[in-house]
């Protein structure tokens, strides 16, 4: 299946937010270096890491309250996995948003596994510095 080229670059222009723990928050956006408060976060300078949720699977719009179960099952199991996350929100150009995570250090695999558990399409993850990627699950 081929995404179309809006959805696509809607992702791309995303601003993938993540609340820093002495507040205000930090941007990462597709295609540039993860910011270094957030590389602050990773177990090491190399680590991998993801950003993703579990809100409306497949794009479709599910009631807030879905929503907040769905995320809180997602975090349930990060937890159960002792990987740590901090909550962030995608903030589309459209003003579609969404809660999501941002987890420090989790691979690639399990990333993959734990989105496409959840319904979901795509993601945001990369390594240490590089610039971020917009990964596709479809």
């Amino acid at each position: 299946m081929v995404r179309p080229e809006s959805i696509h670059r809607a992702w791309w222009e995303t601003d993938y937010r993540v609340r820093l723990p002495a507040g205000g928050y930090a941007s990462i956006r597709c295609g540039r270096p993860l910011p270094g408060v957030l590389l602050d976060l990773l177990p090491g300078t190399d680590a991998p890491w993801g950003y993703l949720t579990a809100w409306n699977p497949a794009g479709v719009r599910l009631p807030a309250r879905t929503n907040r179960i769905r995320l809180r099952r997602l975090r349930d199991e990060l937890k159960a996995d002792q990987h740590r996350y901090y909550i962030g929100i995608g903030v589309g150009t459209s003003g579609w948003r969404e809660t999501s995570l941002f987890v420090p250090g989790i691979r690639y695999a399990h990333l993959d596994a734990l989105a496409r558990r959840f319904g979901q399409s795509g993601l945001v993850r990369g390594t240490g510095a590089a610039p971020a990627e917009l990964h596709d699950l479809i």
